[in-house]
């Protein structure tokens, strides 16, 4: 974690004597886990307080950088390898219990990807929810698999009736597109969360219920249709560029939105090494706009600047930069790529069946 996001160390709360499973409940109970994550080595802990324990970190750890450049690769830790560890639900519901409970933590300064109330932190709560739901149901605690499934439909009813809200709003349209990129993805969270189960007559029809009931369909099909489907949300150019980890600021929002973050990075005394790696990136990402967007931003907050961050750069990296298509693309005004992105979601919504926007 401190490689990815050294700035939480500052954020850290003092040390408790605590199992990490028990530390969970407040809304900042994943940074509680992660300041006493050594009491895991306690020797007086049994295999299956072990087991609950290094669950709890695993689930704070994904918290706290899954939105940042380089987030731990935990996974199909919270999501299935964990639960399959024990058959013994007594074992299990603690960690459902936190998992539950870490709706609750906060993002502030581990996520700038809200919107209006929905960001892709929730598509991660639920897999890991999921994964338990699959797990008791396999091994019959119907009581405690009534209450994770209870928690992931609610949370399907309110993302869906955030987006719904989004595309009612006559002044929206990207909204809607960044709310249908987090429910496309949240969506694929649900999935990979099911996808850790074993297929028994008691959770076969929960996972047909579940992926018909977070289908997302005109959501997905806005994300689709309209190109954003392109930017993808992994970053794998940008992962390299230390600077970018070292504060909050720097924290990447939803593609492909980036005019405002590049004017950030255009003031890091790295911002050559941050011009790069987005050169190289429209290379590598076929299709995407975020990286143009961002460029833009830089060159717009600080031209001066620009100019001495793209001598430094290394000289092929300069003749990428100078090529004529992505001059042409960086040359797009702000206003006019977002006007283009809000005919795109209108486009979009009509197309797909959704009335035309200003119409009773």
């Amino acid at each position: 974690m401190r490689a990815t996001a050294p700035f939480l160390d500052a954020r850290l709360p003092a040390a408790e004597p605590l199992r990490l499973i028990e530390l969970g409940s407040s809304s900042d109970g994943f940074l509680r886990i992660l300041a006493n994550w050594t009491n895991l080595l306690l020797p007086s802990l049994s295999r299956e307080e072990q087991l609950q324990d290094y669950f709890a970190l695993c689930l704070a750890c994904h918290h706290a950088t899954v939105a940042t450049f380089v987030p731990t690769d935990v996974d199909t830790k919270i999501r299935g390898i964990t639960w399959r560890e024990s058959r013994d639900p007594q074992v299990l519901r603690p960690m459902l219990r936190l998992a539950l409970d870490s709706r609750g933590w906060t993002e502030e300064g581990v996520s700038v990807r809200a919107v209006r109330g929905v960001s892709g932190h929730h598509g991660e709560q639920w897999s890991a929810i999921a994964g338990g739901l699959g797990r008791l149901l396999e091994l019959g605690d119907g009581a405690s698999a009534d209450e994770a499934l209870a928690a992931i439909e609610a949370e399907i009813d309110r993302q869906q009736a955030v987006f719904d809200e989004t595309t009612a709003d006559p002044e929206g349209e990207l909204d809607v597109l960044r709310v249908s990129m987090t429910l496309a993805h949240n969506r694929g969270d649900l999935s990979q969360g099911m996808g850790f189960w074993k297929r028994t007559p008691a959770t076969a029809p929960v996972m047909e219920h579940l992926s018909a009931r977070g289908r997302f369909a005109l959501a997905v099909r806005v994300y689709q249709h309209t190109g954003i489907s392109a930017e993808g949300h992994r970053h794998y150019p940008l992962r390299a560029v230390k600077a970018l980890r070292r504060s909050p600021a720097t924290l990447l929002p939803l593609c492909p939105f980036l005019d405002e973050w590049g004017g950030v990075a255009a003031r890091l005394e790295e911002s050559h090494e941050v011009l790069a790696a987005l050169v190289g990136g429209c290379h590598k990402i076929p299709g995407q706009q975020g990286y143009y967007r961002a460029i833009a931003g830089m060159r717009a907050a600080a031209p001066g600047a620009f100019e001495r961050a793209a001598a430094h750069m290394p000289n092929s990296t300069q003749r990428l930069l100078r090529a004529a298509e992505l001059r042409k693309l960086v040359d797009v005004p702000r206003v006019s790529f977002e006007s283009m992105m809000r005919k795109r979601a209108r486009i979009a919504l009509a197309l797909f069946g959704q009335k035309p926007r200003g119409t009773p």
